[in-house]
């Protein structure tokens, strides 16, 4: 396998290419000087960390495609890296779509909403918007993919209006990119929303970044 960084691989990903599965282990340098990540793919795990494969090598061994996740794993990368790893995500995928969104959206600069300012801890080229029910956030994120978040007002949960955020992200997304969606698995509310807006599972990542940087 060529050597590859983080953006090749997740371009990869983005056109529906098949990953190599020898090796199914694939190290790539860090996506930036503060922070790593592990992602998981069907047969085949990239760990985005400066770090040496017999390092690595040490904490997994065989076929074990479920180490590199792992606590013990995790636990050694955050010691060598002096980070901390975020929850496990699944990560989905949207194709874009044309024509305009299905919600009314109004573009909103400088916001200090909580998920704005948490967008920009993450993101760059960060665009937010609101509707009658909700937020809506695009930016660039791992790997300078485009990557959707969202968020739909207590009083109205439940009714479809998360759906239609994800859904909304996906006529959004600048030079017609595919958009990604991050969720924690146990957020069975969001999932299925972003589920039901035709994004498709790919993979899980696990994302470290500076101590109580959250």
């Amino acid at each position: 396998m060529e050597p590859r960084d983080l953006a090749a691989v997740l371009r990869a990903v983005e056109r529906a290419e098949r990953q190599v599965p020898d090796p199914w282990l694939e190290l790539v340098p860090s996506p930036s000087s503060d922070r790593a990540a592990v992602l998981a793919f069907p047969g085949h795990v990239v760990i985005a960390a400066d770090i040496e494969r017999p390092w690595a090598e040490k904490w997994i061994t065989g076929d074990d495609f479920a180490a590199p996740t792992g606590p013990a794993f995790l636990g050694g990368l955050e010691r060598r890296l002096r980070l901390s790893a975020g929850t496990l995500d699944v990560m989905l995928l949207g194709t874009p779509l044309p024509g305009d969104p299905p919600v009314a959206l109004r573009r909103i600069e400088n916001s200090r909403h909580p998920r704005v300012l948490r967008a920009h801890h993450y993101r760059t080229d960060v665009r937010a918007w609101t509707t009658d029910h909700g937020l809506l956030i695009i930016g660039r994120g791992l790997g300078g993919r485009w990557e959707v978040a969202f968020e739909v007002d207590e009083t109205v949960r439940g009714r479809g209006h998360g759906r239609i955020l994800a859904t909304a992200a996906r006529h959004l997304v600048p030079a017609g990119r595919p958009i990604w969606a991050q969720c924690a698995p146990g957020n069975a509310a969001s999932l299925r929303a972003i589920l039901a807006a035709g994004f498709q599972p790919v993979g899980s990542e696990v994302l470290l970044m500076p101590p109580g940087f959250r």
